[in-house]
């Protein structure tokens, strides 16, 4: 006799192993959130997308993003990319420092001081201080001049037509110049919001080893320094995708018709 064929039981009548039940604490009453309209509050999530960011940030932003896309020409492009690093501007900065011109109070003291002086009837010391040069036309004046040791240029001078040039003429008239992030910075020397350039027109003797190195290394950097590139010609996230899509199927045609 043939062997009887095992026929498959209906699905409604196997029973599943029923799995253990989890004990739960009664202390705790399970309360599901329900997000929709009306229900609980949605979860926090990043709204940076549909914030509408002040006119400033987006002019920044915006112009960040040209400069980017934007082929940038030579001139231009050493403002972006060769400002002084973190341990050069802050060697320069603390040079600086020590040469800040007086503020309104420090002058009204001076004066004060001098009107008491011829008062009395003493000789008055004439000796001008050394100070760092602050303003546009003045620290090109000192340039032409051939008075200027070393210039400071700010990066991010708005319009930075008002600076473009100076480099040029640093070079020309054999001025040491260095460009450092921050006209608020540099402004901050002087007692000012902003400054577009600074000039130092000399030191003291304790000082000159120190400033000799720094008129050096900026020589090189700079002055004598390596051609400077263009910039910009860097395109977004997806133009890059579409390129490389593009270059896929090229190289892919290529390739069946080497293989034909």
């Amino acid at each position: 006799m043939a062997p009887k064929k095992k026929v498959a039981p209906a699905p409604g009548a196997v029973k599943k192993a029923a799995a253990p039940k989890k004990e739960t604490n009664p202390l705790f009453e399970k309360r599901p959130k329900n997000f929709g309209l009306g229900g609980n509050p949605a979860p926090k999530r990043d709204l940076r997308r549909f914030v509408k960011w002040p006119k400033y940030v987006r002019l920044q932003r915006q112009r960040r993003v040209l400069s980017m896309r934007l082929k940038v020409p030579p001139v231009l492009n050493q403002f972006v990319t060769r400002a002084l690093d973190k341990n050069q501007a802050e060697t320069l900065f603390k040079l600086l420092l020590k040469y800040r011109p007086e503020d309104k109070k420090q002058k009204a003291e001076r004066l004060k001081a001098e009107a008491e002086a011829r008062e009395a009837g003493k000789e008055l010391e004439k000796k001008k201080p050394l100070v760092v040069k602050f303003g546009l036309n003045h620290v090109t004046t000192l340039v032409e001049a051939g008075k200027a040791q070393l210039v400071v240029i700010a990066h991010d001078v708005d319009p930075i037509e008002l600076v473009v040039w100076l480099p040029a003429l640093c070079k020309k008239m054999g001025v040491p110049y260095c460009i450092v992030k921050g006209k608020a910075r540099l402004g901050a020397i002087v007692h000012q919001k902003n400054a577009a350039a600074l000039a130092v027109t000399g030191v003291k003797n304790e000082d000159q080893r120190e400033f000799g190195k720094l008129v050096e290394s900026f020589k090189s950097q700079f002055n004598e320094g390596a051609r400077v590139q263009w910039g910009g010609g860097i395109m977004g996230i997806k133009s890059q995708h579409k390129q490389k899509q593009k270059e896929r199927i090229l190289a892919k045609e290529l390739a069946q018709r080497m293989t034909v």
